[in-house]
């Protein structure tokens, strides 16, 4: 909790400037076959203008074994060819001649890596029996304790993680805090209701009351728990979060298991069915009074259901129904699901994993997804749709970070927004779609787009497989891009796009919505346009107006697109063809081949048929141009230019989540302005870190001093990993001249705790 003192200190400074993260100089050393690579950050509140090739403001000195062997003033990395491994390196600030910082020393990696030590869990057994083991996952980063260097979030995911619309049981997920040493601060055990799978836990890492030292929030559950470990390693203690009173009240208790088991489903399903003459819907006649009706089937039973009729319903709907809709309508072998039991949003201690507080988690499923439509498509999936949920980090003051935390996008969508203070979260606003109609939640032919709220219904149905965080409207604030709808700074909804439905659709002519996609990207893709850009990949097929979208991301208005007939599952951005202006799109599936759309310049030209990777981009290059990351299942990870080809293949590691082959994280955690590649090795005892050791002349300011990349970082996590960008143009021609000089409060905890 901040003293009297430190919390108007903090209210005071904060006046002045985005609250973003005291950083260390970052300095990093590496052997090269040419000498010793060094690198390190430029801050934010160091830069004053602008050159020819980059920022201006603080030059440098670096030194070697105590003398001074060069004074850099055009970037923020040198090779010394005259360096060993046993060489100590130390960066000194200069400003007005005057050398005024000094960083701590550092010496050589042996090579382009270093590998973080992990601690992997135990293995485990599910209840029907089956054996399983862990792997790393997705990361964040944060500075937990105020030194100006970052600590490791690891997530662990069991190796029968499932998609959320898969059946089966997974293992509990894990939540680790490590120092870049190794050192495991605490671990978070989710426990038994949480389940595992990408769209299960999306995890936020960020300095949110502004005291200089990172929180960690997430949705938690009965069960979740916070393990500490002694010098020697061992477990401390184990320590349960708190449930809310109401919930103790209620009988709920930290031993509760609300894992399904196939039986518990079918019993689910009956006493679901005894219930349908009270079913808020059937009382508001806007479904049918009787199962027999929603079915298509003659009118056999007496409503309130007894439990021998409403068995006998449900053993039609199981084995004849369901599997009559669709021949994937496995629902006798449905377990492992949560559809019961509360459901929380803790913050804990970015240091110590105390938990700090846990509030329920809004909102709540209200049921298994009746209601949210997973009962009413061919491919029936209990449990789906009710579960997607997203999570962000946004300035929507302009000021300070505030959580974003979303439920649902295929039909119903919700978010909540909230800021921390030290002690208490407090919603700022909530915008709820509200439920999306249907005349039969088992066989829907209404299809409605909108949900029943009269000021957010348009919402609904318009969400991603992630979110988005930037300032598209240009008045200082963030808003929240769910895909093809954004949300205002203010919890009002901004717009929500829609286009005109192309002769080869469904239903030519008709105004439709954008509608989900898998993958979304928030960048200045055009240069010569004013503002942001929004390039998303849509799923909708030949039900949806278009396959891809290039949007204006002030206005939503599609500034050119192209219609599929399919799902177009993939899709990327990025400069890889510095002979063309601006960032180029490329996108895949959904044609009946790559090359139906290929490679095209920011104005939609087709500049090559084939494309590069769709998975994961990387600012790797001296010339900053985009380099792509790809590899999936036992594939190593690589790093490919589309001019150059490989530039680096990653032996010995691997990627995560199978055909989507992310890394654990892409971000500039070190050394300058260019991103590291964080990726697990293959047996998951480190994550290694890759470093970039071209020597560049280009000076730039550390990204995370760009609030637009920073809340990326925090956001790269949620569900599909997608890259992060920063709030300007940047590519190999970029604008020196337009880039920001950040206006920052910059807490600074060390001063006053770390002596």
């Amino acid at each position: 909790m901040k003293t009297v003192h430190e919390q108007h200190e903090y209210e005071a400074k904060k006046l002045y400037g985005v609250q973003l993260e005291y950083l260390n100089r970052g300095l990093v050393a590496a052997a090269t076959t040419e000498g010793i690579f060094l690198s390190w950050r430029l801050l934010g509140n160091e830069v004053t203008g602008y050159s020819g090739n980059g920022m201006i403001g603080t030059h440098f000195n670096l030194y070697r074994n105590g003398a001074c062997i060069a004074a850099i003033h055009d970037s923020t990395n040198y090779l010394d060819p005259g360096g060993t491994l046993t060489s100590v390196y130390y960066v000194c600030a200069v400003v007005d001649g005057r050398e005024v910082d000094r960083c701590a020393d550092v010496t050589p990696w042996v090579g382009p890596y270093y590998d973080l030590p992990l601690r992997k869990p135990a293995d485990g057994v599910t209840p029907t029996g089956q054996i399983y083991t862990y792997a790393a996952n997705d990361m964040s980063v944060g500075d937990v304790d105020g030194d100006g260097e970052y600590e490791y979030f690891v997530k662990w995911d069991p190796s029968n993680a499932k998609d959320v619309s898969h059946s089966g049981y997974t293992g509990p997920v894990y939540i680790d805090c490590y120092k870049l040493d190794g050192t495991l601060l605490y671990r978070i055990e989710l426990g038994v209701n949480i389940r595992a799978g990408a769209h299960y836990t999306q995890f936020l890492v960020y300095d949110f009351d502004g005291d200089g030292k990172a929180e960690l929030m997430f949705k938690t559950a009965p069960g979740t728990k916070v393990i500490r470990y002694d010098q020697e390693g061992r477990v401390s203690s184990e320590t349960y979060i708190t449930m809310p009173r109401e919930d103790i009240a209620a009988g709920y208790s930290h031993q509760d298991d609300y894992r399904m088991s196939s039986m518990d489903y079918y019993k689910h399903i009956v006493h679901m069915f005894m219930r349908w003459h009270s079913h808020e819907e059937v009382v508001a006649k806007r479904w049918p009074s009787t199962l027999e009706e929603c079915f298509g089937i003659e009118r056999r039973y007496t409503y309130p259901l007894s439990r021998e009729d409403a068995e006998q319903l449900a053993d039609y709907f199981l084995d004849v129904y369901a599997p009559r809709r669709s021949g994937r309508n496995n629902l006798r072998s449905f377990e492992g699901f949560i559809l019961d039991g509360p459901e929380y949003l803790t913050v804990f201690h970015g240091q110590t994993g105390e938990e700090l507080e846990t509030i329920h988690y809004k909102p709540g499923r209200h049921d298994d997804g009746l209601m949210w439509g997973d009962y009413s498509w061919n491919r029936i999936e209990p449990g789906n749709r009710v579960d997607r949920f997203l999570a962000g980090v946004a300035y929507l003051d302009g000021k300070q970070p505030f959580a974003i935390f979303a439920r649902g996008y295929y039909t119903r969508a919700a978010v909540a927004a909230y800021a921390w203070d030290g002690t208490r979260l407090k919603e700022s606003w909530f915008v709820d779609s509200g439920w999306v109609s249907m005349n039969n939640p088992f066989h829907d032919t209404l299809r409605q787009e909108d949900g029943r709220n009269e000021n957010f219904g348009s919402l609904a149905k318009q969400g991603a497989h992630s979110l988005s965080i930037a300032d598209v409207d240009g008045d200082g604030c963030h808003e929240i891009i769910y895909g093809a709808a954004t949300i205002d700074h203010d919890g009002s909804i901004l717009y929500s796009s829609r286009g005109i439905m192309p002769p080869e659709s469904k239903a030519p002519g008709k105004i439709a919505k954008l509608g989900h996609g898998d993958a979304l990207h928030v960048a200045n893709v055009d240069p010569d346009r004013q503002g942001l850009e929004i390039f998303m990949v849509h799923e909708s097929g030949d039900s949806g107006p278009y396959g891809y979208t290039l949007r204006d991301a002030a206005t939503g208005e599609v500034l050119y697109g192209g219609f599929a007939i399919d799902d177009v599952g993939r899709g990327m951005i990025g400069q890889v063809d510095p002979t063309h202006r601006g960032l180029q799109i490329w996108c895949s599936e959904g044609y009946e081949s790559d090359e139906a759309f290929g490679l095209r310049t920011c104005k939609g030209d087709q500049i090559a048929k084939q494309i590069p990777g769709t998975n994961m981009s990387i600012k790797w290059s001296a010339n900053m141009t985009t380099q792509i990351i790809n590899g999936s299942f036992d594939e190593p990870v690589t790093i490919d230019d589309w001019k150059q080809g490989r530039l680096l293949t990653a032996e010995g590691t691997v990627s995560n989540n199978g055909t989507k082959g992310n890394p654990c994280l892409v971000a500039d955690v070190f050394g300058d302005w260019r991103e590291e590649l964080l990726v697990r090795t293959t047996d998951s005892l480190a994550i290694r870190i890759y470093l970039s050791t071209e020597v560049t002349d280009r000076k730039l300011y550390t990204l995370m001093h760009d609030a637009q990349y920073r809340t990326g970082i925090a956001w790269q996590n949620v569900v599909y990993n997608q890259p992060c960008y920063a709030s300007f143009y940047f590519a190999s021609d970029i604008d020196w001249a337009k880039v920001p000089i950040p206006s920052l409060y910059l807490p600074r905890v060390c001063e006053r705790n770390c002596n």
